[in-house]
């Protein structure tokens, strides 16, 4: 009787292990990006009650865009994450902030409202959006409404502007196709960030 035959060893890593894997293989990028984020928002906003919620922000958007470039996925742990944090901590700074209550009104509707943009748009186009790009509009809609309509635009707006002009240089290039998948996740964040730096208070 022939003896049973070893299992194949598994090789491929669950979708947790791969984005967990693209930061450890760029620890140096991991660390300047997320340095670089944390300093400029820390310098801009100052010593203002939100500032933890914002610094939390960054650093998981800088996971974020460093995983979704690598493996074209924005996890879960994070991007939902960055809801409980931002309610959270922007709950804490309301009370010490002037007009903190409307203020914190407004991050759930932002929150809403680019969460539900980007669901509409994901429904229309699921080629060109994926599902984590929905659930990270959402945690930057929380922050970006907490600084009011104007960041909230420029954020949302920019987003679109950014992956716009990166398509159309990587489609003269000719390193990507009309239907290639270009992640949105990093600019998404570099335009919330740029909102961040132009209408903090």
């Amino acid at each position: 009787m022939e003896a049973p035959r070893a299992a194949p060893p598994i090789t491929a890593r669950p979708p947790r292990a791969e984005w967990i894997a693209a930061l450890r293989r760029r620890p140096a990028v991991a660390a300047l990006v997320c340095a670089a984020v944390l300093a400029a928002l820390a310098w801009r906003i100052g010593a203002r009650p939100e500032l933890p919620a914002f610094l939390v922000l960054g650093a998981a958007g800088s996971a974020l865009a460093i995983a979704d470039l690598a493996t074209r996925t924005l996890p879960d742990p994070l991007t939902l994450g960055s809801y409980a944090t931002g309610a959270v901590l922007l709950g804490a700074a309301a009370p010490f902030t002037a007009g903190g209550g409307a203020r914190y009104v407004h991050a759930l509707i932002g929150m809403a409202a680019l969460w539900l943009l980007f669901a509409v748009l994901w429904v229309i186009r699921p080629d060109a959006l994926g599902r984590g790009d929905v659930k990270l509009a959402g945690a930057l809609g929380l922050h970006l409404g907490w600084l009011g309509a104007d960041a909230w635009l420029l954020g949302m707006y920019g987003t679109f502007v950014l992956g716009g002009v990166v398509s159309v240089v990587l489609l003269l290039l000719r390193r990507a196709g009309r239907k290639t998948m270009v992640p949105y996740g990093p600019y998404m964040l570099a335009a919330a960030l740029a909102a961040v730096l132009v209408h903090a208070p």
